[in-house]
């Protein structure tokens, strides 16, 4: 008795000493992320709780009233911010993986052209409608398009929402030539509801975005915080996030 009693004490501490922490992160990372911290809690037993923020502006809106969390996962240039201002903690900072934009349309269309820059021109005139975001996605996009001289071929045909998902679910349901664009993750995220992914933007015109995880100065749970930023850069979770299109 006093053997299972013993026992089933480490195992009330053991519970007890399980943790919840809370990440604020880009919905760009979501597929790679959700994995990674499943795994994280099968293998530790403590929590992560994620938000994720469809743009920049959200996240960092997050961080300025001070919002009690314990990690960041953000692009890079949010990120390098906080660490000018020690936000978030240098020694406890790992690099995810850049996102690439992605070239979609609905399950069963044609694939349009992309296999060089002058095909993908073409088949973006040739395309009934151009869908995309207001994101940083879509602004740059918007430039692309400039400098490539057929942004005022496309104006009258460009469709335009505030997010990706709303983007992705437009294409969806939608009719005749088509072509959308969002990250290549979300797009992955989509594709079991009639989403098909194309390719990614032709290599010369590609825009990726890096990511990369710290843990926040104040974090309530830093040592756990400390412990999943470190997993993150582990080959298990580089596999994770391998697997969602995080390259």
């Amino acid at each position: 008795m006093r053997v299972l009693a013993a026992f089933l004490s480490c195992a009330v501490a053991g519970a007890a000493a399980a943790a919840d922490i809370r990440v604020l992160s880009a919905s760009a990372l979501e597929p790679g992320l959700v994995k990674v911290a499943e795994q994280f809690k099968r293998e530790t037993n403590n929590r992560v709780r994620i938000q994720f923020f469809a743009a920049s502006p959200q996240l960092e809106r997050r961080l300025s009233v001070g919002e009690p969390a314990d990690v960041l996962v953000a692009p890079s240039g949010l990120m390098n911010d906080q660490l000018r201002r020690g936000k978030v903690d240098a020694e406890a900072h790992s690099f995810i993986g850049r996102v690439g934009i992605g070239v979609t349309v609905r399950a069963g269309a044609p694939d349009p052209d992309i296999a060089s820059l002058d095909r993908f021109k073409q088949s973006l005139l040739g395309a009934d409608s151009i869908v995309y975001n207001h994101a940083s996605t879509g602004l740059y996009l918007e430039k692309l398009f400039d400098l490539l001289g057929i942004a005022e071929q496309l104006k009258t045909k460009t469709v335009r929402y505030l997010s990706s998902g709303q983007v992705l679910e437009h294409i969806i349901g939608g009719k005749g030539v088509e072509i959308g664009f969002g990250t290549i993750t979300e797009i992955r995220q989509f594709e079991s509801k009639g989403l098909k992914l194309v390719g990614p933007l032709p290599e010369q015109v590609q825009n990726s975005t890096a990511y990369s995880a710290a843990v926040i100065t104040e974090a309530p749970e830093a040592e756990v915080a400390k412990d999943f930023v470190r997993y993150i850069d582990t080959p298990a979770a580089k596999a994770l996030f391998s697997a969602a299109g995080i390259e």
